[in-house]
């Protein structure tokens, strides 16, 4: 399959190599020149470490044009970060065309954004736009062109826009990660299994002391105590809360199965949170006010849960504290810089209508 991976971080080069070494045709997009000539120079290779060892894997092509990356591809993976997907979506929107389905593991809802500024742009291709609960890879680059993956992905609850082309997409995804997709309807479905928002703000702020004082931490091991660990499932309870008055079904993928030894797998499978602090690539430099667990998981992700919750009539204390303290830490306003239904502009909208857009899409 031809699949085109936007972006530079740890899930694209993950993306990238992973999915080039399952044989499937991968383009790689990056506005970085430098870095993109550089890569061409290294031969378009991403160099692959996991338990197996290591593997070279050989791109199609690595470009900065968005037409080219895109065109033809019947899966477009955009791993990036929510910050990103205003940009992504506006060089996106000329070259998207019928029958290809974008994929954003996970999205904080973008999806939706994606679609509507591609809609506003004039095109009307048929198109499906997906999200997912977490990255398909627990992976961390450690050079140029070299990215290490701890963990894959097992179960990846997956929700499409609109949900009338669910079949179509979910086939489509679903060949690029075999056994893996789980449907859980609309993309606000999905959105609400997005783990970033629940595990990354109480790390974040609960550990903000020794962030600031040591010269590298891993919040992941050291600053996952049980505390941490309480505040984490109270605050994963509010989103299950919020998923249940929407009238979305279980599983939900409670929080707490990620670290649980028995029970039901969580998206990672088990024993993937030992192997991630194992593997020691998440002990690093983390400036609160730059960090994306900040900017993306604490100032957009929980400013969405938060007018969803809104809208669903459920409280939540938790979501509203983090979001409050993350904001006042970096001297913003998270509430109101962040992403809501509001600013995607869905304010207007009850339950019912919005469920209606999300099942049918623009006309």
């Amino acid at each position: 399959m031809r699949i085109a991976v936007l972006g530079g971080g740890n899930g694209s080069f993950a993306a990238a190599a992973d999915l080039a070494l399952a044989g499937h045709q991968v383009r790689m997009w990056r506005r970085d020149v430098g870095a993109v000539a550089a890569h061409r120079a290294a031969a378009s290779t991403v160099g692959l470490k996991d338990f197996r060892g290591r593997h070279n894997a050989t791109l199609d092509l690595v470009t900065t044009d968005m037409g080219a990356a895109i065109g033809g591809a019947e899966l477009v993976v955009c791993p990036t970060p929510a910050f990103a997907q205003v940009d992504i979506a506006g060089l996106l929107a000329p070259h998207l065309a019928d029958g290809q389905v974008v994929f954003l593991p996970p999205g904080t809802f973008g999806s939706f954004l994606l679609a509507k500024v591609v809609w506003q742009s004039g095109n009307h291709s048929r198109l499906a736009f997906a999200e997912t609960g977490t990255l398909p890879w627990l992976a961390r680059k450690q050079g140029l062109h070299e990215v290490q993956v701890s963990a894959r992905g097992k179960r990846l609850p997956t929700g499409v826009f609109p949900l009338a082309r669910a079949d179509h997409a979910l086939d489509v995804i679903g060949r690029a990660f075999p056994g893996a997709i789980e449907p859980c309807g609309d993309v606000l479905s999905g959105a609400l299994m997005n783990a970033g928002p629940i595990i990354h703000p109480p790390l974040i702020v609960m550990n903000a002391g020794p962030l600031e004082h040591f010269d590298k931490w891993d919040i992941h091991n050291e600053g996952t105590q049980p505390a941490i660990r309480r505040v984490t499932d109270a605050l994963d309870r509010e989103r299950v809360r919020i998923r249940e008055a929407l009238g979305y079904g279980a599983p939900h993928f409670p929080l707490a199965d990620h670290y649980a030894a028995v029970g039901p797998e969580w998206m990672y499978g088990r024993g993937s949170h030992d192997k991630l602090t194992k593997s020691g690539d998440w002990r690093e430099r983390i400036v609160l006010g730059q960090h994306r667990y900040m900017l993306e998981d604490t100032r957009m992700g929980l400013s969405f849960l938060a007018s969803v919750a809104r809208l669903a009539g459920v409280e939540t204390p938790l979501v509203e504290a983090f979001l409050a303290i993350g904001g006042a830490i970096c001297g913003d306003d998270f509430a109101k810089t962040g992403r809501t239904l509001a600013s995607l502009g869905l304010a207007g909208f009850d339950r019912a209508g919005l469920q209606a857009l999300l099942r049918e899409g623009f006309r």
